[in-house]
C-alpha cells in the first residue's frame, strides 16, 4: 500500500509540476527576476501548494501516525547550522541559474535533451558529495 500511495503522490505531484509551467525553466527564471521582467504566474502555484499543505500539515502536527500507520518523525526546525545554510545558498543558486529544481529536474528527464541530463547528473553528484562519510578509524590503543 506504502508503494502504492507514493506512486499516486509522486504522479500528481510531477502532473502540478507540468499543468504549473514549473518544468519550464523560461518560466521559473522569470518568477525568479523580481527586478526584471518579472513574471508573477507561479505566485499562485506557490499560492495553491500552501493552501493545500498548510492544512494537512496542522492536521499531522496533531497526529502521531501516518494515514498509513507510520511513526511521524518532524525534524528539530531550530537546528540552523552552517550545512544547512551552505547547502541552502546552493540550492537557491542552481535554481536561480538553472531555472530548474530536482522535482522538476525528475519531470523534464523524459523530454529529449541534454540540458535535463546534465541537470540531474549535477543533482546526483550534489547529493553523493553532500553525503556523511563514516570516521575513518584511528590507531588501535594497544
Amino acid at each position: 500500500m506504502s508503494f502504492f500511495t507514493a506512486l499516486v503522490a509522486g504522479l500528481l505531484f510531477g502532473a502540478g509540476l507540468l499543468l504549473s509551467g514549473m518544468t519550464n525553466p523560461t518560466i521559473v527564471r522569470a518568477f525568479l527576476d523580481v527586478t526584471g521582467h518579472w513574471q508573477p504566474s507561479l505566485a499562485f502555484t506557490l499560492a495553491a501548494a500552501v493552501a493545500v499543505a498548510l492544512p494537512a500539515y496542522q492536521l499531522a502536527h496533531h497526529r502521531p501516525l501516518t494515514v498509513l500507520g507510520l511513526k511521524i518523525a518532524w525534524p528539530n526546525r531550530y537546528n540552523i547550522d552552517r550545512p544547512l545554510l551552505l547547502g541552502s545558498a546552493i540550492f537557491g543558486v542552481g535554481w536561480g541559474l538553472s531555472g530548474i529544481c530536482p522535482g522538476p529536474g525528475l519531470v523534464i528527464l523524459t523530454r529529449p535533451g541534454l540540458h535535463a541530463v546534465a541537470f540531474f547528473v549535477g543533482m546526483v553528484v550534489g547529493i553523493l558529495a553532500a553525503r556523511p562519510r563514516p570516521a575513518k578509524p584511528g590507531p588501535q590503543p594497544g
